[in-house]
C-alpha cells in the first residue's frame, strides 16, 4: 500500500528523536478494529513490531486477541499517536511526538474504510479520539455495546497501582468489553 510505505519512510521528526526513525504501524482499508495507543517503546523499536513486549502481553490477554489475529493487519490496524519510540523519560517512555498525528492521522482514519470498532488505549489515544474527560468515565461508558469505541488503560506494568486503586475494570468493565469485542474476533 503506496500511503504505509510513504509513512514507513517518514523521517519528519528525525532530528527530535533518541534513535533513528522506525515508524511502526500496520493497516489495511479491510482492517476491521482499530487498536490505537500512545508509541512503539524500545523492544518494538528493536523488532519492528508493534506491542512485542509486557504491555502487548497483557492488552491480547485483557482483549482475549491471539496473535495471529493481533498481527493480521486484514483484521487489525495498529496505528499509535506517535508512530516512532520517543525516548526515555523519568517515569517511563516520554510521550509520543505530535508529528505523526498532525501529518498522518486523518489520512490513516480516512483509509480504514471497513473499520467497525476502535480501541483506544491509555490517555493519549483516548483524549485524541474522544476528547479530555475523566478517564475512567470513559472507560465505563465505552465498554457498552452500542459504542465504537472501546477505551483502556495503558497495560504496561507500571500501570499496576491503577489496576489495584480501580478492580471495577477487570472485575466488572473488561467482562463487558470481551463480550463486545466478540463477535469480530471470530474468523469470518
Amino acid at each position: 500500500m503506496k500511503l504505509l510505505d510513504e509513512i514507513r519512510a517518514c523521517l519528519i521528526c528525525q532530528g527530535d528523536l533518541p534513535l533513528e526513525p522506525r515508524p511502526i504501524l500496520q493497516f489495511t482499508r479491510q482492517s476491521k478494529i482499530l487498536i490505537m495507543g500512545q508509541a512503539p517503546g524500545i523492544k518494538a523499536h528493536d523488532t519492528l513490531r508493534p506491542w512485542n513486549d509486557a504491555s502487548g502481553e497483557r492488552l491480547r490477554l485483557w482483549l482475549k486477541m491471539k496473535q495471529e489475529f493481533f498481527y493480521d493487519a486484514n483484521k487489525t490496524a495498529i496505528v499509535p499517536i506517535g508512530f516512532c519510540y520517543p525516548g526515555r523519560g523519568k517515569s517511563g517512555d516520554l510521550p509520543p511526538r505530535p508529528e505523526c498525528r498532525v501529518r498522518w492521522m486523518d489520512t490513516i482514519l480516512c483509509e480504514l474504510k471497513d473499520l467497525e470498532l476502535t480501541i483506544l488505549v491509555g490517555a493519549y489515544a483516548t483524549t485524541y479520539m474522544l476528547g479530555a474527560g475523566d478517564f475512567n468515565e470513559q472507560i465505563q461508558a465505552h465498554a457498552q455495546k452500542g459504542s465504537p469505541y472501546i477505551v483502556l488503560p495503558h497495560p504496561s506494568p507500571r500501570n499496576n497501582i491503577w489496576l489495584a486503586k480501580n478492580p471495577w475494570f477487570e472485575k466488572e468493565t473488561l467482562p463487558q468489553i470481551r463480550r463486545k469485542l466478540k463477535p469480530l474476533l471470530s474468523d469470518r
